[in-house]
């Protein structure tokens, strides 16, 4: 199961204004397994699920849950990250800083990871979410992107603005408030949550950067990363790397064991070792992204069948009965419903 740090539910919380409706701070921290007196210590973990319910709670108490990531975004600062906020803070610049996420974010969450993707102009950083597209998780990803910009503004000595949004879910009525405060063009229901930057951006020097102090910092993380479980992780990033591969077909052990750096026997015995096989991975990977293109997308059902990596349309409906117990125009159906 995975976990987030607990500092996420207490800045989010924190920020709750239920208006007339007095909040009960308390019962809601309760809910997921935490209490007022607590001391405020980012490696104190929530297990994901609860988390998601956590958000999807907040948005019947809050006054205004359409600005709600936002405003828990805005009212992140890197000193409440601990050691990973002093890495990002003290890099050199932004480039560095992102670079750090992308290594060390597994020591906030296990559910998500960061990858820096280099494009015409600047780069793109992608935030990767493992999980249902629930409220909870699209209420968490857009609560990370609006983190990510707050601190790199706190961090770099530029004026800092994005200069693209891009979030999986769709729009809310309304976006005079996202536009205000990621100041760029915003592009939802995209095909991924990530953040485009600017090279003058990812060059700037950060305000606190310092070489020594970065480096004494990445010696920290690294063993504290290096003390969580690589294996669970492992598992997790095979299922992505087999699911950006798909629409090329299935790939092979060996494929994704040369990515990581494994041969192909070595691959299956971690995984091994963690409960998992390479082949229920693939079917994972596979399912999940068959029933979030049925849900959230107007692909024909040969078009998926596609993306998922079959050959033929009767093979992907077979499968898709075999996993979710209907026919995927039956599934489509029933999504559109809820």
């Amino acid at each position: 199961m995975g976990q987030v740090t607990s500092l996420f539910v207490r800045k989010v919380l924190g920020i709750v204004d239920g208006g007339a409706r007095p909040v009960d701070r308390a019962a809601i921290l309760r809910s997921v397994g935490l209490r007022t007196d607590d001391p405020g210590d980012p490696a104190q973990m929530v297990s994901a699920p609860d988390y998601y319910r956590f958000l999807e709670h907040l948005t019947t108490v809050d006054h205004d849950p359409t600005t709600l990531p936002l405003r828990a975004g805005a009212a992140m600062r890197c000193d409440n990250y601990g050691a990973f906020g002093l890495a990002w803070k003290t890099a050199p610049d932004l480039r560095r800083s992102y670079e750090r996420a992308q290594r060390y974010g597994r020591v906030l969450t296990s559910v998500s990871t960061y990858t820096l993707e280099p494009i015409d102009g600047g780069a793109r950083l992608h935030l990767h979410r493992a999980g249902e597209r629930r409220l909870g998780l699209r209420l968490s990803n857009e609560a990370t992107l609006a983190s990510i910009v707050q601190i790199s503004r706190e961090a770099s000595r530029s004026s800092f603005r994005p200069t693209a949004a891009f979030l999986r879910h769709p729009a809310p009525e309304g976006l005079a408030s996202h536009e205000e405060f990621f100041g760029c063009p915003l592009h939802f229901d995209s095909e991924h949550d990530a953040l485009d930057v600017s090279d003058a951006a990812l060059r700037a020097p950060n305000r606190l950067g310092d070489e020594s102090v970065s480096s004494f910092i990445d010696g920290h993380l690294d063993a504290a990363v290096s003390q969580l479980t690589d294996d669970a992780s492992l598992a997790r990033r095979v299922r992505d790397r087999i699911t950006r591969s798909l629409s090329d077909g299935v790939p092979t052990i060996s494929e994704v064991a040369h990515h990581f750096a494994l041969s192909g026997r070595t691959l299956q015995r971690r995984l091994a070792d963690d409960g998992e096989t390479f082949q229920s991975l693939v079917d994972e990977a596979r399912r999940q992204l068959a029933e979030r293109l049925l849900q959230h997308t107007d692909y024909s059902l040969a078009d998926i069948a596609f993306m998922t990596g079959f050959a033929e349309q009767s093979s992907f409906t077979r499968t898709f009965k075999r996993w979710a117990g209907q026919t995927p125009r039956s599934y489509r159906l029933e999504a559109s419903r809820r």
